[in-house]
């Protein structure tokens, strides 16, 4: 791999081609679905209903469709119309809504909603309203999931060592409860592991910089080269054993909506 100094490691937008393709490569060397829809199957299981599954931000739609089945109905929230092309192919009874979350009306009650890696789009001080809209949707008794990278997983350190951009939903939580607006009590932070192996260098930079890509909604000066990206991954992913390993665990931030 022959990298230029000049090179930079650009910060992806959902709807380029190249965050597509990016986000294919991370997840083939990575066991992050396979881990969540485990823990995603498990609190399905645990449910008192399945009538309605909302997704808010699902992307292609690889975990919509792993839970749709165990619904009656589907309903997404997809801004990104690339995004909402590759989800129809999966998911083709799913209603999908075009308009940003502040602005949907889903017009359901859902007995499980879920808010995937959507956040780091999301400027900060939207991160609460975004989160009390997507609960208006939530039946009394179900559940609503929120995910993100474990701040201090390998992957969030990087992103806050090349961009200064940080994400945690521990804030978050705290914010919701101090605002007692009736979560105070049902919050629960989980954990889910993820780790993604790769042989080859160019693909683990290449992950690297689809990491880095969350910084693209936050405000930073300059992309970080590529070639302090490699040696960064060169240094703090090496794997003894051979190749490169990033841990990226998630955090889920799991809250049941009181029933009335």
């Amino acid at each position: 791999m022959v990298l230029q100094d000049t090179d930079r490691a650009r910060g992806l937008r959902c709807e380029d081609e190249a965050y597509r393709h990016a986000l294919a490569r991370f997840l083939v060397g990575s066991d992050e679905k396979d881990q969540t829809h485990a823990y995603l199957d498990d609190v399905v299981r645990r449910l008192p209903a399945r009538r309605v599954l909302l997704d808010v931000g699902p992307a292609d739609g690889t975990t919509t469709s792993h839970l749709s089945p165990r619904f009656e109905r589907t309903v997404c929230v997809e801004p990104s119309e690339p995004m909402r092309r590759a989800l129809r192919r999966v998911c083709p009874d799913a209603t999908i809504l075009a308009e940003p979350v502040l602005r949907a009306e889903p017009e359901v009650s859902a007995d499980l909603a879920l808010l995937s890696h959507v956040l780091y789009y999301v400027p900060r001080a939207e991160w609460a309203p975004t989160v009390r809209r997507v609960l208006d949707w939530v039946e009394p008794g179900g559940t609503f999931l929120i995910v993100l990278q474990n701040p201090d997983n390998a992957c969030m350190r990087m992103v806050r060592h090349f961009t200064g951009s940080h994400f945690d939903l521990r804030d978050l939580a705290e914010e919701l409860t101090a605002a007692d607006e009736g979560l105070a009590g049902s919050l629960f932070l989980d954990s889910v592991p993820a780790r993604y192996t790769s042989g080859d260098l160019g693909e683990a930079v290449a992950v690297a910089g689809f990491h880095l890509g969350v910084a693209a909604y936050q405000p930073y000066a300059q992309a970080p080269p590529q070639e302090a990206v490699a040696d960064y991954v060169r240094r703090e992913f090496a794997d003894p054993a051979g190749g490169f390993s990033m841990p990226h665990e998630q955090d889920v931030l799991r809250n049941h909506r009181p029933r009335a």
